[in-house]
């Protein structure tokens, strides 16, 4: 579950409901003065440093939702591919909080088709819905609670007229995605009540919230920036990841620290308030240093792309090499794995298994990893019905046809043993026709081959479209064979990693 997803208050997102009764489109107040995009109170702090500390606190809070916590462990990619995931969400938000309206409905409209293939069952047989309006609005009053947070602890509150006016854009960012109204108090007074009573009545110590909290950072894999330099993240990961778990938890509420049992170090409190007025600080830096898209795309820049600043970072990473020698000197860590040769290299099945097949990162292959790569591809094509169903229908088939194939003790899921002991050759039929739904997806014109903007819209690397070997004319036949290489032969790849592999 993103954090974009919930609606309020119009039923089919075509507008919302002033406090006088007035109506006006999502994107304006009062048909006036903008709600969402430029000139919102959001957009004001999007970018912000200290966004980066509230983030992890909302999610952590939506996590403890025994919904969403479910949804997360579940269906999400967060734990094997968190950057790509982290890419995704920025995406999304600003396609909802942008300015230009047929954007934000069409968005809208994609995450609520995604939101509603994500149901099941918890680990407690109770049922969980992505579609949920009142899990939906849990979602975006984490956000709002958090952001009012962010500047109380970097010592700004926001007066009540700025808090006012937030939280209305959070409500006509529900209402875009079209729930009915009520799920959200209607008033800034009743919210507070409201999310009172849900920390306090309804949050619980959910694996996923513990994931987040004390396994996610310890567990990060580097961003493809960093992906030669395993002792240099390593070293940083085991500094950075503890430091930002006891930020994170000091700064929650009280209640819900005592209700999950959360424990809060000493100086944590300290630390907590250091760490955000120093973000805040940051917020004085020259605009382009910390536009949040312009660092994400940042960090998932390979060495080996075409753009320019690859020749900087090449630069960059050969220094730090050296400085990673002397770390290891000085602090031996644990070997690392040696980052991923390509050029025609095999992996293992074992490693296939926990790079590709994996999405979700619980070792074992299922259902959900399979809707993780539709999904993943869906969102690079930008898809529109009803080309994302038949995609998700080809990997539905695909999963059958490996269930049948691979899972021999009737378990419903495929473990890496079961895998590894077959050797399996994956390409059958239901793999083939993912091959050609995915070219017929890519193949935009229908021409038959896919030409180099089309090829350059799946395999970016990031925001920019930034490949680099883009071929001008890649045929059906080509396209078929090097997919099914992948994703049978366990043949590496220049493109498809970064697409499928790729943290």
């Amino acid at each position: 579950m993103t954090h974009a997803d919930s609606g309020f208050p119009s039923s089919n997102g075509a507008g919302a409901t002033s406090r006088d009764g007035s109506s006006s489109r999502p994107g304006t107040e009062e048909g006036t003065r903008p709600v969402l995009g430029p000139g919102s109170q959001f957009h004001e702090f999007f970018n912000d440093p200290r966004w980066a500390l509230t983030i992890i606190r909302a999610t952590v809070l939506e996590a403890a939702h025994p919904q969403i916590g479910a949804a997360l462990i579940d269906n999400s990619t967060f734990v094997a591919h968190p950057w790509r995931r982290l890419r995704n969400t920025l995406v999304s938000t600003q396609r909802m909080f942008g300015a230009d309206d047929a954007v934000r409905n069409r968005e809208a409209a994609r995450l609520n088709r995604l939101h509603a293939r994500l149901n099941g069952t918890d680990a407690r047989s109770r049922p969980y819905d992505a579609m949920n309006p009142d899990v939906r609005a849990w979602v975006v009053a984490t956000m709002f609670e958090s952001a009012v947070t962010m500047y109380r602890l970097s010592g700004q509150p926001l007066e009540q007229q700025a808090m006012e006016r937030l939280y209305a854009e959070f409500q006509a960012f529900l209402a875009a995605l079209g729930d009915e109204a009520g799920h959200l108090p209607t008033s800034l007074h009743e919210f507070w009540n409201y999310y009172d009573r849900v920390v306090e009545e309804d949050l619980e110590n959910t694996e996923a919230m513990r994931i987040i909290l004390y396994k996610l950072f310890d567990h990060l894999p580097a961003p493809p920036l960093l992906n030669g330099l395993p002792t240099l993240w390593a070293a940083g990961r085991t500094v950075a990841g503890p430091i930002v778990g006891a930020i994170t938890v000091a700064s929650l509420p009280e209640p819900f620290r005592r209700r999950t049992g959360l424990p809060e170090l000493p100086g944590a409190q300290t630390l907590m308030q250091g760490a955000y007025l120093a973000a805040g600080l940051a917020r004085f830096l020259p605009g382009g240093w910390i536009k949040a898209d312009s660092i994400a795309d940042l960090l998932a820049l390979s060495p080996g792309s075409d753009d320019p600043r690859a020749r900087t970072i090449t630069a960059l990473r050969d220094k730090v090499n050296r400085a990673g020698a002397l770390i290891r000197l000085v602090t031996p860590l644990p070997p690392q794995p040696k980052p991923a040769e390509e050029g025609g290299m095999q992996r293992s099945a074992e490693e296939f298994f926990q790079e590709v097949l994996d999405q979700t990162g619980n070792g074992y292959l299922d259902w959900p990893d399979l809707a993780a790569m539709a999904r993943e591809l869906s969102s690079r094509l930008d898809l529109d019905e009803p080309e994302e169903t038949r995609l998700y229908n080809a990997f539905a088939d695909w999963w059958r046809e490996l269930q049948h194939a691979l899972d021999t003790d009737g378990d419903g899921r495929i473990s890496a043993h079961e895998y590894a002991a077959a050797v399996p050759s994956l390409a059958g039929p239901a793999l083939i026709n993912v091959a050609e739904v995915l070219f017929d997806a890519t193949d935009k014109d229908g021409n038959q081959t896919i030409d180099a903007d089309e090829y350059r819209t799946l395999f970016r690397t990031a925001f920019h479209r930034d490949t680099a070997g883009t071929k001008v004319a890649y045929t059906r036949s080509a396209f078929v064979k090097d997919f099914l290489s992948f994703m049978s032969g366990r043949q590496r790849s220049t493109p498809y990693d970064p697409l499928l592999a790729q943290a």
